[in-house]
């Protein structure tokens, strides 16, 4: 199968690649009325580990939507690898997407499908490769992973760490220059959750990957991360190294790095007060009138 000319143009034909992979600007996303992205600009560098992060309904799976092309911007730009995607068509979709690999939430492993099958699927469905190739390919991804013996066992048959590692192997099967994970150490022991950490920061420096993690873990994606952006409303409340990150003296960043159960963002949800609530079904005034 011939790669389709927009692959050629979008990946291969920079003479000099832009230091960033991906470029966001001043880029506005919602539903309906409810601002979830509001006018946001932010950089993800080549070659580097950048982390989403904030508390939940902040926009950071948003953001890997927008970058995969399943959503599509209101307003701003977003620039893969120098190229505005607001201007591709379905084929320069395609193109771009067969260069991302995705670690979803939990796995998503194709359950009726062997370990093996699994990694192999990206192969068959986008190349020609020949089967043999294909099954070189598939164990050394598998064995870069630690899990080249696992390739006859189904999803069912492995545990959940073991699951995120095959969907690891599926991810980076066709080489991409990216990878987008979504909550990759969620449900995970200590045990797997530093293995998995562990080997995203591996692979990301041997393969040459540029990587993109949305998590709520902060001690290990502090510790593998080359940057931290914190979203919160709709807006960049921080961004730099990690340790520039700890050290921000917004009062939402330092809420959310500190696990503070109440600041910017309440604990409470916004409603009635406690005397307007409890008070409704009482009389006016208990024995008001009454005589003594």
């Amino acid at each position: 199968m011939q790669k389709p000319e927009a692959f050629r143009l979008l990946f291969f034909m920079t003479t000099t690649p832009p230091e960033n992979l991906i470029d966001i600007r001043q880029l506005t996303f919602g539903y309906g009325d409810r601002a979830v992205l509001d006018g946001i600009s932010l950089t993800i560098p080549r070659g580097k580990v950048t982390a989403l992060m904030g508390a939940s309904g902040g926009g950071k799976t948003t953001i890997l939507r927008l970058i995969g092309g399943q959503l599509q911007a209101g307003a701003g730009e977003l620039l893969i690898d120098g190229q505005n995607a607001n201007a591709f068509d379905q084929t320069a979709w395609y193109a771009a997407r067969r260069r991302m690999g995705v670690l979803f939430q939990f796995g998503a492993l194709f359950t009726d499908m062997t370990v093996f099958d699994n990694v192999a699927f990206p192969l068959r469905e986008h190349t020609d490769l020949s089967e043999v190739l294909i099954r070189d390919i598939v164990l050394m991804k598998l064995g870069a992973v630690g899990l080249r013996g696992a390739r006859d066992l189904m999803p069912s048959e492995v545990s959940g760490g073991m699951a995120r590692r095959v969907a690891l192997a599926r991810a980076i099967a066709l080489d991409p220059d990216l990878v987008m994970y979504d909550e990759p150490f969620a449900g995970l022991d200590p045990i797997s959750l530093g293995t998995s950490a562990r080997l995203i920061r591996e692979l990301n420096d041997t393969m040459g990957l540029t990587s993109i993690i949305v998590s709520h873990d902060l001690d290990e994606t502090f510790r593998i991360a080359d940057k931290v952006v914190v979203l919160a409303n709709g807006k960049i409340a921080a961004q730099g190294t990690p340790d520039e990150v700890r050290h921000s003296e917004d009062p939402l960043v330092h809420q959310f790095i500190n696990a503070l159960p109440d600041g910017p963002v309440h604990f409470h949800y916004p409603g009635p007060t406690v005397a307007e609530d409890f008070g409704a079904g009482l009389p006016a005034a208990a024995g008001a009138g009454e005589k003594a």
